[in-house]
């Protein structure tokens, strides 16, 4: 009951913050959120919010809605990260917001038109994997995301597994529903592979 209690109180935590970037068009300022990018967040996720490093996620072109219903989820410690938490307990409803303008108004990561891929019957595998269990219906046909479903096109493939294999085991919830949980529920750890592989080259 307690565990409920708290999930509910995070979602509504999360709801006032969106509800209130979503009335007021002027509540967030791109330009705070640049700044204060440059002061936490650049160091990890990279300048202009594109990753290189192992295990951090892009950040540039994500949608609005889910930056900021990430960032309260490490707030609220219901998603655990020993690096993002600390750094978003200091972080105000305004500060969330800000940051949520700035990066999803970034360009995302572009990739190179002819870039080969050593392993092209993984991506067709994956691309398959994404149409049986109609990945598009949530993020998008391009996989671009929307509202507080994620961009998954051109994530770093080691991000994209990480996730899938975090939803799998439980590790992460997701949001206020359980749709990824139950999406990778019948996936095996090669599909999951696949799917990462075949979401990262995408444009």
């Amino acid at each position: 009951m307690v565990d409920m209690h708290s999930n509910l109180m995070t979602c509504l935590a999360a709801a006032v913050i969106l509800a209130a970037s979503a009335t007021v068009a002027d509540a967030a300022d791109a330009e705070a959120g640049k700044a204060k990018a440059q002061e936490v967040c650049a160091a990890c996720h990279g300048p202009g919010g594109v990753s290189q490093a192992e295990g951090v996620p892009s950040l540039a072109g994500q949608p609005d809605g889910f930056i900021q219903w990430q960032l309260v989820f490490f707030r609220s410690g219901r998603r655990q990260n020993e690096v993002m938490q600390p750094l978003a307990a200091e972080l105000r409803d305004a500060d969330i917001r800000n940051l949520a303008a700035y990066y999803s108004a970034l360009p995302p990561q572009q990739k190179a038109p002819d870039a080969a891929d050593d392993h092209p019957d993984l991506a067709k595998a994956g691309a398959a994997i994404a149409a049986q269990n109609r990945c598009a219906s949530c993020h998008k046909e391009d996989f671009s995301g929307q509202q507080a479903t994620a961009r998954l096109a051109g994530q770093r493939e080691d991000v994209l597994l990480k996730a899938l294999r975090d939803f799998k085991s439980g590790a992460r919830t997701g949001g206020g529903v359980a749709a990824m949980p139950e999406a990778v529920a019948p996936l095996e750890d090669g599909d999951m592979e696949a799917l990462a592989h075949y979401l990262a080259r995408l444009p």
